[in-house]
């Protein structure tokens, strides 16, 4: 009985401090190097969204563009409905560059916070570095930093990217789910951070 105790001790406090994103995912052997995410890889297009950011108990509403200008390089534009800016970057490769931030949100904590957002949501070309498998979905994982790993999910079925998850080694941190896709466009995405107050809503309204 005591032996007994001790085993189920011992899952329970493994299961407890296991990543919820790897839980019950079986390991398999690397079948790619790379992995793709297409959602903003047409130069000819403008991303056009209508979007919503709760950050830090403010609440913004207004028309997210994002548009590819050349080889890992993208513009994101965020006004209100009346064309009043309220951020526009630059990611080229791993660099960020602000050419105009909203005076009240100009701090680094949220600077930084939306710079990893977005580079991750626009980042075509994943370095694969292990495969997990479940009944209906192949994962890749990549690390982020010294701190985080990428988590990309893909449909078996149809080999669509339905989300991202970024995590510490034992929390996941910020989810990033592509509710609806077609013709390699999220149609509708969602980014909800789990340690802070910042949610991202995004549906397509065109190019």
């Amino acid at each position: 009985m005591m032996r007994f105790l001790q085993i189920s001790l011992l899952f329970i406090i493994l299961t407890s401090c296991s990543l919820p994103t790897t839980r019950g995912l079986v390991e398999k052997p690397i079948d790619k190097k790379y992995v793709l995410n297409n959602f903003f890889s047409d130069k000819k297009k403008d991303y056009l969204y209508k979007a919503k950011i709760d950050i830090y108990n403010k609440k913004l509403g207004g028309i997210l563009i994002i548009k590819k200008i050349g080889k890992e390089h993208h513009r994101i534009v965020f006004t209100t409905e009346i064309g009043n800016k309220i951020f526009d970057f630059e990611i080229i490769s791993d660099d960020f560059k602000v050419n105009y931030m909203l005076d009240e949100l100009n701090k680094n904590m949220v600077l930084n916070t939306l710079q990893s957002n977005f580079n991750i949501l626009v980042k075509q070309h994943i370095s694969v570095e292990k495969q997990l498998n479940s009944a209906k979905e192949i994962i890749f994982k990549t690390s982020y930093d010294d701190n985080f790993d990428l988590y990309y999910f893909y449909l078996k079925e149809d080999k669509k990217l339905f989300k991202i998850i970024k995590a510490s080694k034992k929390k996941e941190k910020v989810i990033f789910d592509f509710l609806e896709t077609r013709n390699n466009v999220g149609t509708k995405i969602a980014i909800i951070h789990q340690n802070i107050q910042l949610k991202i809503h995004l549906n397509y309204i065109g190019n």
